[in-house]
Formats: structure tokens, C-alpha cells, sequence
């Protein structure tokens, strides 16, 4: 059964949104209302964010059934399981970004900080300097962007809930499981929102 309806107007109101300025580093959590499957469920890990150029990020929990290996070969020793492509989202489905997490202290050499330990890794780089200094490693297809003010405003919309990262969130070996787990840790009354049935009329 899903949360009290009482429980879902907490959770969609302003006072809820964990963080109360969108910054890299931050996750995205689609709300039960978002159901445009593109996103439904979708955990976002923000990688890029300002007022002027708009927002990046990329989805971390839509595993494919695509081998790094067939792909990015290079780094696929370096690749934390499962060992498959993510679908990043629907912009430039022929890019690959690669998001890695970084021994503590560690030099950049092929990766840049997106917030420690999170970065992004050149997958053209020697990957066994990589290997030096990259604990985990993610390699996904596409990614999601919004333009200036538009991730405000699906905010507002109640699109999406803004929570604070942890480190391990790209990484998780169930990342199926990734939304619920990440509303769960919130609190109430966002931690009633991860047992919501996809469809919110079903309550």
C-alpha cells in the first residue's frame, strides 16, 4: 500500500526537498506523479548545474543488457558490476560519460571532480593510470539535460524530489533498487513515498 495521501502532499511540498539549492553532486528522485517513462522511478545523479547553462545528469538505475566489454573494452577490467552499459537518458544516446568514485587523496590523472570522491573519467585515458587511483567505475550511454530555470520548474511541478548524494549511489550492485533504497534513508515522510505503487491511483 502506498503513503497516506497526507504523507504524499508533505512529500511534495517545498519544505521536504532535502536540499533547498539544486548543486552538483545532488540526486534527482522522480515523485510517484512523474510517470512518463522516459524517468518513472528514475534516480538522477546531477553532474553539472548553474542558472545560466542549465543542468546535466545521468540515470543511474536503467542497467542495459549491453557489455562494457563490447563497447568500451579498455576499461572494462575497471568496471564495477554489474558489468553492463547504464542508459544514461535520452540526450546524445551516442555519448558515453563515465562516472567513477576515487581513493581519498588521490591526484586527477584521466578524471575530473564532480564533488569527492565522484568524478568524471576519460575513457581514452591509460587505463592502467586509472586504475591507480579509481575505486569504482560506471560507464553510461546518453544523459539527461535541462535548459536554464526548466529543472526549477519541473521541481516546483512536483516532478522531482532533490536529495543529497552519497558516495556509493552510482555504484550499487542492485541498481534496480536504487529508488526506493534512496527514499528510504530520507525520513518520513519521504521514506513512506519508496513503497508507492508505480501507479499513485492504485493507492
Amino acid at each position: 500500500m502506498c503513503v497516506p495521501r497526507r504523507a504524499r502532499e508533505l512529500a511534495a511540498s517545498e519544505d521536504v526537498h532535502v536540499t533547498d539549492v539544486v548543486k552538483k553532486g545532488d540526486l534527482l528522485i522522480a515523485t510517484p506523479s512523474l510517470r512518463e517513462p522516459t524517468f518513472a522511478r528514475s534516480v538522477i545523479a546531477l553532474l553539472e548545474h548553474d542558472d545560466e547553462n542549465g543542468t546535466v545528469g545521468v540515470v543511474l538505475n536503467r542497467p542495459m543488457s549491453v557489455a562494457v566489454s563490447d563497447v568500451v573494452d579498455t576499461v572494462s577490467d575497471l568496471v564495477t558490476a554489474p558489468s553492463t552499459l547504464f542508459d544514461g537518458g535520452p540526450v546524445a544516446p551516442t555519448t558515453a560519460i563515465a562516472l567513477g568514485r576515487v581513493a581519498p587523496g588521490a591526484e586527477p590523472d584521466g578524471w575530473t571532480y564532480v564533488v569527492p570522491p565522484l568524478v568524471t573519467v576519460d575513457l581514452d585515458h591509460d587505463p592502467s593510470l586509472l586504475a591507480v587511483s579509481v575505486r569504482d567505475l560506471r560507464v553510461f550511454v546518453g544523459y539527461a539535460g535541462w535548459s536554464a530555470g526548466q529543472l526549477v520548474g519541473e521541481i516546483e511541478e512536483g516532478a522531482w524530489y532533490v536529495v543529497e548524494g552519497l558516495p556509493g549511489d552510482p555504484f550499487g550492485d542492485n541498481p534496480e533498487l536504487l529508488w526506493s533504497a534512496v527514499l528510504r534513508r530520507q525520513g518520513w515522510p519521504l521514506s513512506a513515498v519508496a513503497v508507492c505503487p508505480l501507479d499513485p491511483a492504485m493507492n
